[in-house]
């Protein structure tokens, strides 16, 4: 059988930038799961000693607390500072830049959506930044009851599909006076959505590599499966399936932002033994 890796696939600059301070601050601890791979977080924890808690009142004087990429909410931030705890801020430019923008936009008087899951911590943390009125949406289904002024600013979270983005903004321009719209999706979320959206229309089997509570590697299985019903979410080799590759011809293999290249490496190894 035939093994193909996606183009673009794995760790984007935010989640390798946030690993290289991790991996500079021995002995430190995440505030939240530093990314949303438990296999790497365990090997940051067994080779350089970073911990983690997802509990403020843990945190004391001194100590160093490394702010986890998908961000926290400001009056989180502020109660770190207040403690007086060494911060070391990996959150991922690109989160941040919705943050700065909320903030902007709401004093400025705007009323805010956010497309995005209200439970993920990015949203969570941009949310946080609003003065005023701030609704979370995930469809363009659930603007029409939603009592909008007329000012409106649209954010998104950094990991959707441009084309669901898309029919919200189109929804709100048609029903609204002035709509001020930012592209708050990252540049790796379209490169790894277009180089899987073009590999799934290849292979006949595909395997989707990445923590199962990632919402952009949720994103790239489901764009797979909207072109080789054969797609599987793992975590690592070991949920591998070998009835999965039955007859199977081409397997194509990506994997999510926050997946790290020695867990592809490991999964790609073990089809090829199969």
């Amino acid at each position: 059988m035939k093994i193909k890796l996606a183009d673009n696939y794995g760790f984007c600059f935010g989640v390798k930038r946030a690993i290289k301070l991790a991996e500079q601050s021995p002995n430190a601890v995440t505030y939240g799961p530093l990314i949303h791979n438990n296999k790497e977080i365990a090997r940051l924890k067994a080779d350089f000693n970073v911990g983690l808690s997802e509990n403020l009142q843990n945190f004391s004087a001194g100590e160093q607390v490394v702010i986890r990429t998908h961000g926290i909410q400001k009056d989180e931030l502020a109660y770190l500072q207040s403690k007086k705890v060494k911060l070391i801020d990996a959150t991922c430019p690109y989160v941040t830049k919705p943050q700065e923008i909320v903030a902007q936009m709401s004093a400025d008087g705007y009323d805010i959506v956010i497309f995005g899951d209200k439970e993920h911590p990015e949203i969570k943390g941009v949310r946080s930044y609003a003065q005023g009125n701030v609704y979370v949406v995930m469809d363009e289904n659930e603007l029409a009851v939603l009592p909008l002024k007329e000012r409106i600013a649209v954010v998104a979270q950094t990991t959707r599909k441009i084309e669901n983005y898309q029919k919200i903004v189109a929804y709100l321009m048609r029903s609204y006076k002035e709509v001020r719209v930012f592209n708050t999706i990252c540049n790796a979320t379209f490169e790894n959505q277009d180089a899987v959206r073009a590999l799934a229309k290849e292979v006949d089997v595909m395997v989707v590599i990445g923590g199962k509570n990632s919402s952009n590697t949720k994103q790239l299985l489901h764009i797979a499966l909207e072109f080789c019903p054969h797609s599987y979410l793992i975590e690592d080799a070991e949920e591998l399936n070998v009835s999965w590759f039955k007859d199977k011809l081409c397997c194509g293999i990506t994997a999510g932002a926050s997946t790290p290249e020695w867990i592809i490496k490991e999964v790609s190894q073990s089809i090829e033994a199969l």
